[in-house]
């Protein structure tokens, strides 16, 4: 009988109104590396070798809504990022062009819009 393979996911795609400008603010904060870059499109490679994240340039971009209003763009998604002090990778997360959200939903969980709005939350485990 034939092998049949798992599909496996190799990346999560953000949108953006800047493909690479966003996915410039996820390599500093993540310390990841640039696999691949067009001029709409860039992709970031987990060292660990998981799922990646990309980068689209999408024309007609709309900031998403957090929390979410009526009317406007809803979140699609989000991203949860481990740290190991949550002070100090929030500090550096706002010196890379990120802004701490207005609404926090729990204390020891950092809710943060990356620079196309995007929200990210920054825990502790």
């Amino acid at each position: 009988m034939a092998e049949t393979s798992r599909p496996r996911l190799s990346a999560t795609v953000l949108g953006a109104p800047d493909a690479r400008a966003l996915a410039v603010f996820y390599r500093d904060l993540l310390g990841w590396e640039m696999s691949q870059e067009e001029p709409d499109w860039v992709m970031l490679k987990s060292p660990d070798g998981g799922a990646g994240l990309s980068f689209q340039t999408e024309s007609n971009y709309q900031r998403p809504a957090w929390p979410e209003e009526p009317g406007r763009q809803q979140m699609m998604m989000h991203l949860d990022i481990q740290v190991q002090n949550l002070a100090a990778a929030e500090e550096r997360a706002r010196s890379l062009g990120a802004v701490r959200a207005d609404h926090q939903p729990q204390d020891d969980v950092r809710v943060c819009l990356d620079p196309a709005g995007h929200p990210f939350c920054l825990f502790v485990d």
